[in-house]
């Protein structure tokens, strides 16, 4: 990349985990929304990014596509995320720990169904299925299910009322460390990126470990522009990224049409940021 702007939004997701939208309809919006650099990173699977090269490269003006996965981790009982960008998806090390994340990932939706059923909410299990069909099961097609049986009023007040930590239908996370997946993502010669650190409800102090941590064990850039957030927010995680010596990245973490997230918008590129693309370890990934 040269010094000009270019539109990038580096975090989205796709029908291939929790998104809404088909891989090439997701290319397809990217591209109307005037994105030039544009990462699939779908919850533990890229099964999604066969489909959407094939329909980048058959488009008159295709995207740069950057292959990518959004790896769940645990860290002091948190779930936390890890983006990986620029990951060869054929790596056997990459290959084989994303089978193991969607064994976990099975574990988990069943034990939620389970526990939702023994608080009297039939069929939740098989609802969820229904949403996400092929793909991994996650807390968010069980939200879209209570939602439209009017467990409640949206998806948002559904998490609050039986998937957050301590409601009914919460399983705590299986995942493992942050480091296991920084390693997966360095053997499948990617960049590991710390996501959304203001989106885990912690505290100030708490979000400076995580990122020092992150740092720790292995991390290279961090998000630090969002579609949502406010001023202060960004500067303070372009300080964090400083203060920790990580590239900073960029994403809007789509999953469906909405009036408050969309692809592209409000991603900012602040002057005098060490931005990812950037980086050495970019630059060196295939």
């Amino acid at each position: 990349m040269t010094d000009e702007i270019i539109l990038t939004d580096l975090h989205s997701h796709t029908t291939a985990s929790d998104g809404q939208l088909t891989p090439s309809e997701l290319i397809e919006r990217a591209i109307d929304k005037g994105v030039k650099v544009f990462a699939i990173t779908d919850h533990d699977t890229t099964d999604g990014l066969a489909e959407a090269h094939a329909y980048n490269n058959a488009h008159a003006t295709p995207l740069t596509l950057i292959n990518g996965v959004e790896i769940s981790t645990r860290w002091n009982s948190f779930d936390i995320h890890i983006v990986a960008l620029k990951v060869a998806v054929d790596n056997p090390v990459l290959v084989n720990f994303l089978e193991n994340q969607r064994t976990l990932r099975s574990d988990r939706a069943k034990e939620i169904g389970e526990r939702l059923q023994k608080a009297g909410i039939e069929g939740a299990y098989e609802g969820a299925k229904g949403y996400a069909g092929e793909a991994a099961i996650s807390r968010g097609h069980y939200a879209r299910w209570l939602a439209e049986k009017g467990y409640a009023t949206n998806t948002g007040n559904v998490f609050k009322r039986y998937l957050a930590r301590g409601k009914t239908g919460y399983v705590p996370n299986n995942w493992g460390s942050m480091e296991q997946a920084i390693d997966v993502i360095h053997q499948a010669g990617g960049v590991a990126v710390l996501a959304h650190p203001n989106g885990y409800k912690l505290s100030a102090k708490w979000v400076k470990r995580l990122v020092r941590e992150f740092k720790g064990a292995g991390g290279d850039a961090m998000e630090v522009v969002l579609g949502q957030q406010t001023i202060d927010d960004r500067s303070q995680l372009i300080a964090l990224s400083v203060l920790n010596n990580l590239s900073c990245s960029l994403g809007s973490d789509f999953h469906f049409p909405s009036s408050w997230i969309e692809l592209g918008r409000n991603l900012f590129q602040p002057q005098g940021v060490n931005w990812v693309w950037q980086s050495k370890r970019w630059m060196e990934a295939k």
